[in-house]
């Protein structure tokens, strides 16, 4: 299994700068096929107009790459809403979407509902808290599912700092996630961020996956796209730096605690146990692997063990 991620990393892993815009623009003339962008927001008057602002200038403006940008809004009770609409997105309040099935809270929740108020025949999804935020990333993901008819899903890759440290953000990817893909979803172990929010698929495929409805959702997809069209259909690319707003330990924990629901849901279909784990460092030459074994023995409780039980005796 391993062998067959290292050759995944060599063949679906890229950075941004393999697809030059121009070319990228030049696949959606020939192609025809659309792009939106969705945001979704809570509380996010901080961030998010900036983000659309951005997109709307580089990838609407100056190069025509993007359709529409979206922003749902599920339940702001900040400015968020008057924000993002006054950068230039369509904003769509979440219970305005399908109004006959109450809507539930999460953002798995947004995400899905998010088709229904879209048009493309590509949907790229970008988090609303995201600073110093570059049109990279939605060009980065946009990209191979122009230029590659074989790609099917593309999830960015990038350093995650937290409190000024490269590479410390993500801890429940690391805690929970990795470890979670490694053992039971070995083929999926190449993925730098499987977690990030910022990734891009085609219709076609996100209309036939469920959608967890918390933060289980990306998980969940990744899973279910893996069993829907196979490893070599799923791809990444490097965009960089991805900076945001960390949450605190508990709310982390509420996400480890709905990502590993997600999982043991899926588990019921059966699965893989692999002891080892890939992660992840940067080189020269871009994200590079490193594979560490994790430890599976266990040792019998201590009064199992003749010497302890001779020594209570005596």
């Amino acid at each position: 299994m391993l062998e067959e991620v290292e050759r995944w990393l060599g063949t679906r892993s890229w950075s941004v700068t393999d697809r030059p815009l121009h070319q990228i623009l030049a696949a959606k003339q020939r192609t025809g096929q659309s792009v939106s962008v969705v945001l979704p927001a809570l509380n996010e008057e901080g961030t998010v107009g900036d983000i659309v602002a951005i997109i709307r200038h580089d990838l609407m403006q100056q190069a025509p790459l993007v359709d529409e940008i979206v922003v749902v809004d599920s339940g702001s009770t900040d400015r968020t809403s008057e924000v993002a609409a006054a950068a230039g997105a369509r904003v769509v309040h979440r219970d305005a979407v399908l109004p006959r099935i109450p809507a539930l809270p999460g953002k798995g929740e947004v995400l899905w509902r998010s088709l229904l108020v879209t048009s493309g025949d590509i949907v790229c999804f970008i988090d609303a808290d995201l600073r110093e935020f570059s049109s990279d990333f939605v060009s980065g993901i946009v990209g191979p599912l122009l230029t590659d008819p074989g790609v099917d899903l593309v999830k960015g890759m990038y350093d995650r700092p937290l409190g000024g440290t490269a590479g410390q953000g993500g801890r429940v990817t690391e805690l929970m996630a990795r470890p979670l893909l490694n053992m039971h979803w070995p083929q999926l172990a190449g993925f730098v961020q499987p977690l990030g929010g910022e990734y891009a698929a085609r219709r076609s495929l996100l209309e036939q996956l469920p959608f967890p409805v918390g933060y289980g959702v990306e998980l969940g997809m990744l899973v279910d796209a893996l069993h829907l069209v196979g490893l070599d259909a799923l791809a990444q690319v490097d965009v960089g730096v991805r900076k945001h707003r960390h949450q605190d330990g508990q709310a982390l924990g509420r996400m480890a605690a709905a990502i590993y629901r997600t999982a043991q849901l899926r588990l019921a279909r059966g699965h893989l146990v692999r002891p080892v784990l890939t992660q992840f460092e940067r080189g020269e030459d871009g994200f590079e692997p490193r594979t560490f074994s994790v430890d599976t023995e266990e040792r019998p409780p201590m009064v199992e063990i003749a010497e302890y039980a001779a020594r209570r005796v005596a």
